[in-house]
């Protein structure tokens, strides 16, 4: 069962990251940005002249590794463990190419009762190591299905706010990505080796019936399409991004972006794939 004491009390260590535009431009492929070669807003993310960076790539900087499974005194059951939601903050520009320095801590624990879970929030901060300006927060919620109940032993945070509800109208806009059939290849190299996005068998024993997208890669196409449809490509317009993944997604499927401007500044969206009309990612909302 998780200690929270010692859990709430993680702090990492920092976690230097230095990557280059090749980096940058390996991310965006992952991703399905480039799809149209010949698009120049898409060259803008794939190609080293004039490059730049998504947002959304400040969640795979300098990131703490799989601390849970390594730190068993935590007591942390590592394989029920399921990425719940995750935001981006950004406080300043996301270089095509730097060194980032990540510190990254424990924020909130919560107990949702003994058979129920926990939620665990991780709140990742990132400076650039050059100059000391604060780049991004960026924080990742994490739904413990195996650790409910602990709180009888002591500890346990109040539960984060709930996530704006979703608007009950028609979407403003719709968009439509493809993923690559190899997307989960191209995305795996930005630093999540998971076998589960690879091995076959990995992917059976896990229960699916075949290896599945990465959920932050899901999330980072939905980046991109805020970024075309709502910044005229400019990803600098983009302040925070935030969404609950929902559903696992396969490669090759296709995503439907739908988008409602909710005020000047701020776009609530989901996702949901063409093929299955299954929501895999909700609760979206971008600020502008």
């Amino acid at each position: 069962m998780i200690d929270y004491e010692k859990t709430r009390a993680w702090r990492s260590a920092d976690v230097r990251h230095s990557y280059t535009s090749k980096d940058t431009i390996l991310y965006a492929l992952g991703l399905g940005v480039g799809a149209d070669p010949l698009d120049p807003h898409q060259l803008r993310f794939t190609y080293e002249k004039d490059l730049l960076a998504l947002p959304t790539m400040t969640a795979v900087i300098a990131s703490p590794g799989s601390w849970m499974r390594d730190r068993t005194e935590l007591g942390i059951d590592f394989l029920k463990l399921v990425h719940g939601e995750q935001s981006v903050t950004m406080h300043a520009t996301l270089p095509p190419a730097a060194t980032l320095i990540g510190r990254s801590q424990v924020v909130r624990i919560v107990d949702k009762g003994e058979g129920k879970g926990a939620v665990l929030h991780v709140e990742k901060l990132l400076t650039d190591e050059a100059s000391g300006q604060h780049i991004a927060t960026v924080e990742q919620v994490l739904f413990l299905r195996g650790d409910g109940g602990f709180s009888k032993h002591g500890g346990g945070d109040e539960a984060a706010p709930a996530l704006p509800a979703m608007p009950e109208t028609a979407p403003d806009l719709v968009l439509e990505f493809s993923t690559r059939a190899d997307a989960a290849l191209l995305y795996r190299l930005s630093g999540d080796l998971n076998p589960l996005h690879i091995d076959p068998a990995v992917a059976a024993k896990a229960g699916f019936p075949r290896p599945i997208l990465h959920g932050l890669a899901t999330y980072g196409v939905a980046c991109h399409g805020i970024v075309k449809a709502f910044c005229d490509y400019d990803p600098t317009r983009l302040k925070s991004i935030r969404a609950r993944l929902s559903s696992p997604v396969y490669p090759g499927e296709t995503l439907r972006l739908e988008c409602w401007r909710v005020t000047h500044n701020e776009i609530a969206f989901r996702a949901r794939l063409a093929e299955r009309d299954v929501v895999v990612l909700t609760n979206g909302r971008a600020t502008l």
